[in-house]
Formats: C-alpha cells, structure tokens, sequence
C-alpha cells in the first residue's frame, strides 16, 4: 500500500486553511450602510423656486413630503440620512439632508432652506440614571408613601358633599 500523507502537511495547504479561517473569521465585521427617509435629486430639488412653484407643483415634483411642519400646513419637510453600521455597533450617520419648503399664505413658495448634519446633536446620558428635579426618595418610600395619604385632608383626594 503507497504511503499517503495528509493533505494538511504541505506548508500551502495550512495557509491556505488559515486565510479560510481568517476570512470567515472576519466576514461578520464588514460595514453595512442604511438609507432612511427620502431619496435626494438634486436636479429635482434645485428645481423648486421660490415664487414660482407652490404646493401642488412640489408635490408633483418631489412626491409627499417626510413630514409636514406641527403648527399648519406651512412647511414641508423631506429628510434624508444614510447611517454606517459596523458588526453589532449602532449606526453612525455620515450624511443627513433636511430640505425645508416654507409656503406663504397664498401657498405659493416662500423659501428653500437645506441643512445637513452640522445641525446633528450627539447625546451622551449620564450613567444608567436621568438626572431630575425634585425630592430624593428611597425605593421603599416610592413603595409606601401613599399610605395613609389616601381620603386624607389636604392630599388632593376627593371629599363628600
């Protein structure tokens, strides 16, 4: 019988089994990049004029918007934001847009304002507590403190006629 030697033992084969590994080892850290919101054009959004366009011609142009401003119907708003994301990280944004489309009253275009992630906020809480404002009780007082307060005079609860 011919001696056979394992097909490990050529110094190529244990590197080429190493890159393997190596290589599935580190397929799960590649980034994975995200798009929220709308999708930008700039043609289309250097489209809009002030003056010109008004509500209906917006829509057209640009489809419905992310969001319509809080306080009436006098604002438009299209966001945009790409994120990056890193294995089991939270995604990072590394672009935003924020297009703005002020109507007057007449609803025709007032204005156009464009903003980036320069308005972008990073908030960094305290530990695991949200600092507030008022009295430090402890666990049990948070528990017990309401008894007895219950019908009590002057604790807020109802009285009979």
């Amino acid at each position: 019988m011919p001696n056979a030697s394992p097909v490990l033992s050529t110094p190529r084969a244990r590197l080429v089994l190493l890159g393997l590994a190596a290589l599935l080892a580190t397929s799960g850290c590649a980034q994975l990049k995200g798009r929220q919101g709308y999708v930008v054009d700039p043609a289309l959004t250097e489209a809009i004029t002030p003056g010109v366009d008004n509500r209906e011609s917006v829509e057209r142009t640009l489809g419905r918007p992310t969001f319509v401003g809080q306080f009436g119907t006098g604002e438009y708003y299209y966001v945009s934001r790409e994120t990056r994301q890193l294995a089991f990280a939270k995604p990072r944004p590394i672009a935003q847009q924020v297009l703005r489309v002020r109507f007057d009253a007449a609803g025709n275009v007032a204005a156009v304002d464009r903003t980036g992630l320069e308005l972008v906020s990073r908030i960094s809480p305290e530990g695991d507590k949200t600092p507030t404002l008022g009295r430090e009780r402890s666990f049990f007082e948070d528990i017990f403190g309401n008894i007895g307060a219950v019908g009590a005079p002057g604790a807020g609860a109802p009285t009979g006629p």
